[in-house]
């Protein structure tokens, strides 16, 4: 591999350091969220605002989850019990304690990134773990992560009319990782949000349904 290109592979690799920034940026922002909003619908989801940072918390603990075990299952994920408070809610692992308030579902959220954090700078990068969008390995849950962060934290924006708009660089990793068909040219976070089914690219119509590649690249 020439050094160009161990340096472009190196800026594309998405790290623990980069779930870290997006969780503290998320946290930050929805800090100055007004408390009467978290009932509100999160953008386009069935899901309120406290629904939507609850499933993002679970997110993260569940990647986080996967790769604990010495030898991680690869058909299905830990079995650690999922439920739902009503229907049409999300599927979850654990629930933050509504008594404490957005600070103390902020508090959760914070907690499970952090745990996701610290399994990624420790879990060698051979290890791999199941996840939905495919067999992954420590980076592809990072991706994951990430994505989870950037695009849940566009439908609380939404729902609580904040300013949103990630790092750039942020976006061109998960983009690189998990779209590697997406189309190229284009802002990145506007081409993520595309990929995701939230939102249009000229000459690409807003997609229905979206998938994206966990699956190790080497």
């Amino acid at each position: 591999m020439s050094r160009s290109a161990e340096t472009e592979s190196v800026l594309s690799t998405v790290t623990a350091d980069d779930v870290d920034l997006a969780v503290r940026l998320a946290t930050g922002i929805l800090r100055d969220a007004p408390t009467e909003g978290w009932g509100r619908k999160a953008g386009s989801l069935e899901w309120d605002c406290w629904e939507t940072a609850e499933h993002l918390a679970n997110d993260l603990f569940y990647y986080a989850v996967q790769l604990g075990p010495q030898s991680p299952p690869l058909d299905t994920h830990v079995p650690i019990a999922l439920s739902r408070k009503r229907p049409d809610g999300p599927t979850v692992f654990l629930y933050a304690d509504r008594d404490s308030g957005p600070a103390g579902l902020l508090q959760v959220l914070e907690a499970c990134g952090a745990l996701l954090v610290a399994m990624l700078r420790t879990t060698p990068p051979q290890v791999r773990a199941h996840h939905a969008a495919g067999v992954s390995d420590p980076e592809g849950f990072a991706a994951l992560a990430l994505q989870e962060t950037l695009v849940h934290m566009h439908d609380l924006a939404e729902g609580f009319g904040l300013a949103w708009t990630p790092p750039s660089t942020l976006c061109t990793r998960v983009l690189a990782r998990l779209f590697p068909e997406a189309p190229g040219g284009a802002d990145p976070w506007l081409t993520l949000l595309w990929a995701t089914g939230r939102g249009e690219l000229p000459g690409h119509p807003r997609l229905a349904t979206w998938r994206s590649d966990s699956t190790p690249r080497s």
